[in-house]
């Protein structure tokens, strides 16, 4: 659905162009104060110069009227005004000539009076001089001249003074003038304010007005897309769920596939055993075992979906990827055949990290089988460990990826590759591109939920005709932990072993059927057995009986859980020894996948020799057989 909303915009020429005129208006009074400051200036210099020059006339004058009063009367004193005018009309001379400089005529005027005062002057002191030495001379003729002199020179200022006067009426005119520009100018400028003020306020009221609409009609949009994106998340919900639900019917399509053919094995093989016991034929062996072996295929797909789905109980332990890579290369060359060569790339000094070392085991060696499937048997296998950085910005475009410090471990294959539209499928449970009978589609899936349980990220890189390589990236760890061995080599040195009638075993377990079994195997060990089907019957047996070893009970019961009554047992009798069994757990003894510490834990289903090899484990059963 398209939605428009259309807001008008506010006509703004009007105050643009009173806007305009206030800035010119500011401008010119700006302008006419700039001149009317010049004017000013030019006013006072014109000022200046006319004091100027009549301080000359007046230092002339006063040379004039010293010079006669010693003449007449003979006395020094009379001489000082002259010595004074003498020493200062040079400097007052240059002083007009540098306020004139831009006056070429009053510099050619300047020039006639420096040239008149300089002839006075000389005058006057020969007129003293000559009164020194002959005091009774007469000095009319010479007083003529020097009269001419003081003529010439006040003619010469006064046509000075007069174009300074011209000047001085000139930019008085030009003062009064820019002073009438720079009142217009303000009175314009307070003028287009205030237009601009009431333009400003009008069109306002209309941009309010405006505004009222525009939310009117965005309210009217809003609750538009809200009902549009409520309509379109009904829609991806239920997308979402047919996607889920057709997930769903691939998963249990698989199951149904895969327990049917197992369960048909498995009937089949007990009927055939049921019909040769009652002919009385001892040949009943390979029976036995091929039921044996849908079983333990039933159990293994089972902890594969459990591992897919992260809900497998770890064992985490400190771990050395390198010891660990190195410790199993040679089983993984005998696994994978002589015409695959498996080379192993170890780079120093690489970090610990906290993982389950039989899950990663195990899920090194599917990816290994599963490298040599993509070569047709024969190739190269390289299974590489490095320390590793995730940033920042490669976890955020991928969930679940925090950024850190990683121990890399990868597994490459010189086979032909996948296209990208199989990598993205490639970790989906019972996805395979493996031939009828050749994989189940749940190897890959088991890998993606080992390392998604232990906090990892596990990413495939391949092209066609090149090979294709899965790195997975296991968080460093800092802290302290002895570091474990590698459980394929422990496991070879497992064997069975038998119980003693002495040791009393307890079993809890609320389904008759398993009870019984559980009860039949400890009684096949050699143990002394006795059962309870909840944990009050337990509990009253604990109390009845003070010298059983070992609580072996299921996790999920009834009314009090098995974690319940292993606390309440331990309570009664902390020197009770207690295995954990169940198909499925969670928050009793398994947090977050993992087991917690110092919990034993046996998984069902389980078979006689590993429930011996448990029980060896706890109680350090000697070997009897």
């Amino acid at each position: 659905m398209k939605m428009t909303v259309t807001v008008t915009l506010p006509k703004k020429a009007v105050s643009w162009a009173i806007f305009g005129f206030l800035v010119a208006a500011i401008g010119g009074a700006a302008i006419s104060l700039q001149k009317q400051v010049a004017a000013q200036t030019w006013v006072e210099h014109t000022l200046y110069v006319r004091t100027a020059l009549l301080q000359t006339l007046s230092t002339v004058q006063d040379a004039e009227t010293s010079q006669r009063g010693f003449l007449l009367t003979g006395d020094d004193t009379f001489l000082e005004p002259f010595r004074n005018a003498d020493r200062t009309i040079g400097e007052r001379l240059h002083a007009l000539e540098r306020a004139i400089s831009d006056n070429e005529e009053q510099m050619q005027r300047l020039k006639r009076l420096r040239s008149v005062v300089a002839d006075r002057l000389a005058a006057l002191q020969k007129h003293i001089q000559e009164r020194g030495a002959s005091p009774d001379a007469t000095f009319a003729d010479r007083l003529k001249n020097g009269k001419r002199l003081m003529d010439q020179a006040r003619s010469i200022i006064a046509e000075m003074l007069g174009e300074e006067d011209r000047l001085l009426t000139t930019r008085n005119a030009e003062m009064r003038w820019t002073l009438t520009l720079t009142q217009m100018g303000v009175a314009g400028a307070l003028l287009s304010a205030a237009l601009l003020g009431w333009a400003t306020l009008k069109d306002r009221q209309r941009q309010v007005v405006e505004l009222q609409t525009a939310n009117a009609a965005l309210r009217i949009a809003l609750k538009q897309a809200a009902d549009e994106s409520e309509r379109r998340e009904r829609v991806e919900g239920q997308l979402r769920q047919s996607q889920k639900m057709q997930a769903v019917g691939q998963l249990t399509g698989g199951l149904a596939h895969d327990f049917n053919n197992m369960l048909a094995v498995i009937v089949g093989c007990l009927n055939l055993l049921k019909r040769t016991m009652a002919r009385g034929e001892v040949d009943k062996d390979g029976l036995i075992d091929k039921a044996m072996e849908c079983v333990d295929r039933a159990a293994a797909l089972t902890h594969r979906l459990l591992a897919f789905s992260r809900q497998q109980p770890l064992a985490p332990q400190t771990v050395d990827a390198n010891k660990l890579v190195g410790g199993m290369a040679e089983m993984i060359r005998r696994t994978l055949g002589e015409a695959v060569n498996v080379e192993t790339v170890l780079a120093s000094g690489v970090w610990r990290i906290h993982v389950d070392p039989n899950q990663l085991e195990s899920a090194l060696l599917n990816l290994a089988v599963n490298a040599r499937d993509a070569m047709n048997d024969e190739g190269k296998v390289t299974i590489e460990t490095s320390n590793a950085y995730i940033d920042d910005h490669y976890a955020r475009e991928h969930a679940e990826v925090k950024e850190g410090q990683y121990v890399l471990v990868a597994v490459s294959d010189t086979g032909a590759g996948m296209p990208p539209e199989v990598i993205a499928k490639a970790f989906e449970p019972f996805f395979t591109t493996k031939g009828p009978g050749k994989g189940t589609g749940l190897g890959l899936s088991q890998v993606f939920g080992f390392v998604k349980q232990s906090g990892g990220h596990i990413k495939i890189y391949s092209e066609l005709g090149q090979g294709t390589t899965v790195k997975i990236y296991l968080p460093r760890f800092v802290g302290e932990g002895e570091v474990a061995a590698p459980i394929h080599q422990a496991n070879q040195l497992q064997r069975a072993m038998r119980g003693s009638p002495e040791m009393l075993i307890l079993v809890v377990e609320d389904e008759d059927r398993m009870r019984s079994v559980a009860v039949a195997m400890f009684k096949d060990l050699g143990y002394s057995v006795l059962a309870a089907g909840n944990a009050a019957e337990a509990l009253a047996l604990i109390n009845a009986n003070p010298h059983i070893d070992l609580l072996f009970t299921d996790i999920v019961m009834p009314d009090m859980n098995g974690r319940a009554l292993a606390e309440e047992a331990l309570r009664r009798r902390p020197d009770l020894k207690v295995v954990f069994t169940t198909g499925f757990s969670r928050n009793a003894v398994i947090h977050n996948g993992v087991l917690d510490r110092g919990v034993n834990f046996l998984p069902k289903p389980f078979s006689i020799e590993q429930l011996a090899q448990k029980m060896s484990a706890v109680l350090g059963v000697m070997e009897t057989t």
